[in-house]
């Protein structure tokens, strides 16, 4: 495996999982009041930039890394738009 995949790899798993406790404390919680709408739209339009980018070049940490987060971050924006119309 070149050094390159090692680190691409390494990166995408760092960044994937990054977003995972605040997508299980917004679960149990049932709370999303707090969290801005705008940092994970934003993020996801670079993610999936960047998805379309790693299909293009055929660079498989950067297209698994990248639809694990954007998954992540739509379920984020799900539970926060449902979360935030309970009274």
């Amino acid at each position: 495996m070149k050094d390159s995949t090692v680190i691409g790899t390494i990166a995408g798993v760092l960044t994937s999982i990054a977003v995972v406790p605040q997508v299980i404390r917004t679960w149990r919680t049932k709370h999303a009041k707090d969290l801005s709408i705008w940092q994970p739209l934003l993020l996801i339009a670079g993610m999936m930039l960047w998805l379309i980018y790693g299909v293009m070049i055929g660079d498989n940490p950067l297209i698994v890394a990248n639809t694990f987060s954007l998954a992540c971050y739509l379920f984020l924006i799900g539970m926060k738009i449902v979360y935030d119309r309970r009274p």
